[in-house]
């Protein structure tokens, strides 16, 4: 299993100052976050895109992908060109933050990268109702 399945965080989000809803603390993994279900751990995905979308005006697939695996850790063209193909976006249209469809499947697309396995949708789904009840 890997390290975000495991952590039932499928985006790796690393740690940091920053607490989300359902969040393991004190996390057992020196790098990486930890949540209380999959369904939370995809809440976390849905709300930090939203937040690169609000404060720092990234709303594309390039811009996501590129603050979330910077080309310092990883190979961020590669990893743009599959979520690409995954979701059916283009790397440099705006995207809607608020709209289901695509960000479940950003999401997932994103979870896929990480984990090297599909996602279990039904999880992607229910992180996203998490995250609409909030709004």
């Amino acid at each position: 299993m890997s390290r975000g399945l495991r952590n039932r965080n499928p985006g790796n989000i690393r740690r940091s100052g920053v607490r989300y809803k359902g969040e393991v603390r004190p996390s057992t993994d020196p790098a990486f976050k930890q949540f209380g279900s999959m369904a939370l751990g995809y809440r976390a995905i849905f709300v930090l895109v939203e937040t690169y979308r609000i404060r720092y005006g990234i709303d594309t697939v390039r811009g996501i992908v590129s603050r979330w695996a910077p080309s310092s850790e990883n190979d961020t063209g590669a990893y743009i060109r599959t979520v690409c193909r995954l979701t059916g976006l283009d790397a440099d249209r705006k995207i809607d933050t608020r709209d289901r469809a695509t960000m479940t499947a950003l999401a997932a697309a994103i979870s896929r990268v990480e984990n090297g396995t599909e996602a279990v949708m039904r999880d992607v789904e229910a992180g996203w109702e998490l995250f609409c009840d909030e709004k």
